[in-house]
């Protein structure tokens, strides 16, 4: 009888750690997604930050009066982005959105500038890399969200804390972001 107890004993501690480690592989290969996921969108994030001193100084030639605008954007922009940390350019992305879409609002606002083949072809490169940018984060989130749920859940939560896997933030869009732009003179 003890014997099979022992066995019992043996088995349960095998199936355990066969878990642990199964589990532990699991959050490997889900904080390797997430990795892979940021830098795909993060690829986009820094297309759009090289773009932004362009569209800046085509826009400085039509609108010498929105200023406040502009170096809004500028200022962001001036942060050097290869040392930021990934919540660093998260927020500094979400911040530089809601800057140029005003500007873009800017830009129905003033007819020549809006004719101007040079902010034409800056728009649309612009505009091609936010729909970029837009996938990536619906990538990027749902990424988060398995491994959030994986973390969240028992008991992969108990492996979770036991490696030290925590919750990831989402990139979300701001308050600011939801609102429609107002341009006003």
């Amino acid at each position: 009888m003890g014997r099979y107890i022992l066995i019992a004993v043996g088995v349960i501690a095998l199936l355990l750690i066969m878990y642990l480690v199964m589990c532990r592989n699991s959050f490997v290969k889900l904080n390797n997604k997430v990795r892979e996921a940021f830098a795909t969108m993060d690829v986009y994030l820094k297309k759009r930050w090289d773009l932004i001193p362009n569209i800046i100084e085509t826009v400085k030639g039509y609108t010498k009066h929105e200023s406040e605008v502009l170096q809004e954007v500028i200022n962001l922009r001036n942060n050097a982005y290869d040392n930021m940390s990934s919540e660093e350019k998260i927020d500094t992305n979400q911040k530089i959105s809601s800057g140029i879409n005003k500007i873009m609002a800017l830009a129905e606002s003033y007819p020549d500038l809006k004719a101007s083949q040079n902010f034409i072809d800056l728009s649309q490169n612009l505009a091609s890399v936010e729909d970029e940018i837009a996938s990536s984060r619906k990538y990027y989130n749902a990424v988060i969200k398995e491994y959030n749920t994986k973390v969240e859940l028992f008991p992969s939560n108990i492996v979770a804390k036991l490696f030290g896997y925590t919750p990831k933030t989402m990139f979300e869009a701001q308050e600011a972001e939801r609102e429609n732009v107002k341009v006003q003179f």
